[in-house]
């Protein structure tokens, strides 16, 4: 009997019966749920897509660049993407900083990871306030098919939702990550001994990192 209240309290104190940190097991099980939810709204998005016969072009949506005049197809994204891909490998290093215990780089690098999260959604948000002076909104798609036929607004609806949707986590993530950097700075992992923490919330935003790959694909290559 204290044989098993033993292994139960160590499990409960800190380990699963997986042989994994009991907060990180959780962080994927969390993920995982997560997953699921963007996956259906990704597959309802490309069933619309392809039970349409004609779809706005994305070289055609999104094709401005702040600042400057002229038509880019997908040039300001694909500076978005790199911005957030960079973002994470800056996490990376965040983590590998924190197995050494080295407060100095883990500060260093949170800080390069918010920075990037926040400059992220600025160039979201300046992409949605474009769109929305182009009359783009939920319920209103002022451009046409690739055909020249008038377009439901499918595509906004999806858009808007789905970015969105993103969006708040990459929010959610930066928030998080300011948590985690003022935890270190004030030496809470330090006297822990640990920054575990760190890991769990560099899942977190590798996850968000992820799901954008698909976002891109899905909205503005596909």
């Amino acid at each position: 009997m204290s044989t098993a209240l033993t292994k139960i309290n160590t499990w409960m104190g800190g380990r699963s019966p997986f042989n994994v940190e009991y907060g990180k097991l959780m962080m994927w099980l969390f993920l995982l749920s997560d997953a699921f939810t963007f996956g259906g709204l990704l597959i309802t998005y490309g069933a619309t897509r392809y039970a349409t016969t004609a779809w706005p072009d994305p070289n055609h949506v999104f094709n401005s660049f702040p600042g400057l005049n002229g038509q880019y197809p997908l040039l300001f994204v694909s500076l978005m993407t790199f911005i957030l891909i960079l973002s994470s490998v800056t996490m990376v290093l965040a983590v590998q900083a924190g197995h050494r215990n080295d407060k100095k780089e883990v500060v260093k690098y949170l800080i390069l990871t918010i920075v990037g999260g926040l400059i992220f959604i600025g160039c979201q948000a300046w992409e949605w306030a474009h769109l929305h002076h182009v009359n783009a909104w939920w319920g209103s798609n002022p451009f046409p098919n690739h055909d020249g036929t008038l377009s439901s607004p499918n595509f906004t609806n999806f858009f808007f939702t789905i970015t969105g949707f993103h969006g708040f986590h990459v929010s959610t993530g930066i928030l998080i990550n300011i948590i985690m950097l003022i935890m270190t700075l004030k030496n809470v992992f330090h006297k822990r001994g640990t920054y575990q923490m760190i890991e769990k919330a560099g899942l977190y935003w590798h996850f968000v990192d992820l799901v954008w790959v698909f976002v891109f694909t899905f909205f503005y290559l596909v």
